[in-house]
């Protein structure tokens, strides 16, 4: 019998880190696979090891070879490497981090090669897993070189807000020089698109931040804001897009009318993720938009302050998973509604515990 649930893809992330513990305590419910079969690239043997440590008698899985024997019902692992090694959490090494880019070699293969429908990465520790194989800033440079992706956007999703960075894991210093009005466009018709396709608004409202305290003062506070930033929304709305500002970062979220937009575009890291996350809390996801794949991530990293307490919230894990799905069934639609109009949309959201 033929099974429709979405097959969604995950990493194992740095053993060392939070990883493994996020993964058992969203697969210990077993509400979560009538919604999706998932599929773990990694290792049994490291499962096993957090599962006596924690004391997780409930965590089942089922160790498999390929994707003809899947079982819907439970966490299914595809070992990606055989050899055993000691793993001590809270210490990441070179080691753990040359088994993290394995289980992400593995999960790429297999979404290129549609054995999974979505990919869910478990964070990763960038300074160990740095090398000649790696040699990113993190997951998104990663996947775009992989999927050979001409742009992306860092888009950090959750039911209350949506921002979107133009530069990503750019130092301070570098961020002014680093913003154009070409990119800024092409951040924003990556974010107008998304908005369309992934999350089925028809006519997005988006805002845009300045780069300087007050967004510039009109250029008593630095000119990015005159010379840059408005002119990349005025060509945006005369490509049809409905987009606002620039606005100042802090008077945009404090007073709350962050509310009345659909997406938010940051000009860099910081000044997007730390009002997101005070206001998603747990319930964020990282989604990287303008690939022809999808894939999630919970917003956080990989915590070795506290791997192997026990300790750790699985709640934006678990967040991604669903969004990952969500967005897939969107795309879907989307393009139904592309081929045939009088086709609606339907609700994505199922009920959920």
């Amino acid at each position: 019998m033929k099974n429709d649930k979405r097959k969604v893809g995950i990493t194992l992330g740095d053993v060392a880190g939070i990883g493994p513990e996020i993964i058992m305590k969203t697969f210990m419910d077993d509400q979560i696979f009538k919604h999706f079969t998932p599929i773990l690239f990694g290792n049994p043997r490291v499962l096993s090891f957090y599962k006596k440590i924690f004391s997780y008698d409930k965590f089942q899985y089922s160790s498999i070879k390929g994707y003809n024997n899947l079982s819907h019902n439970s966490l299914n692992i595809i070992p990606v490497w055989e050899e055993e090694f000691q793993i001590t959490p809270g210490t990441p090494t070179e080691l753990t981090g040359s088994y993290a880019l394995k289980s992400l070699e593995a999960a790429c293969d297999a979404l290129k090669s549609k054995h999974i429908d979505v990919l869910v990465t478990s964070p990763i520790n960038k300074k160990v897993m740095y090398s000649e194989k790696f040699p990113y800033a993190g997951h998104t440079e990663y996947l775009m070189n992989y999927f050979n992706a001409k742009d992306d956007l860092m888009f950090m999703i959750s039911e209350n807000v949506r921002v979107g960075l133009v530069t990503n894991h750019s130092a301070i210093k570098d961020v002014a020089s680093k913003i154009s009005t070409e990119k800024i466009l092409r951040k924003l018709q990556l974010m107008n698109t998304s908005l369309k396709e992934d999350f089925g608004i028809d006519k997005p409202r988006i805002a845009v931040l300045g780069l300087n305290p007050h967004a510039g003062d009109g250029g008593a506070i630095g000119n990015e804001e005159v010379n840059i930033i408005l002119p990349a929304i005025k060509e945006a709305k005369d490509n049809g897009m409905v987009v606002f500002g620039p606005y100042p970062a802090d008077g945009l979220f404090a007073s709350g009318n962050y509310k009345q937009f659909d997406g938010i575009l940051a000009m860099y890291h910081d000044q997007g993720l730390i009002p997101f996350k005070y206001i998603a809390g747990e319930d964020g996801t990282n989604f990287t938009a303008g690939l022809s794949v999808i894939r999630t991530s919970p917003d956080h990293g990989t915590a070795e302050d506290i791997a192997g307490k026990g300790i750790a919230d699985e709640t934006s894990f678990r967040k991604a998973i669903y969004a990952a799905v969500d967005i897939f069934n969107s795309r879907e639609q989307y393009a139904e509604m592309r081929a045939n109009p009088l086709v609606k949309r339907a609700v994505l959201h199922d009920e959920r515990i």
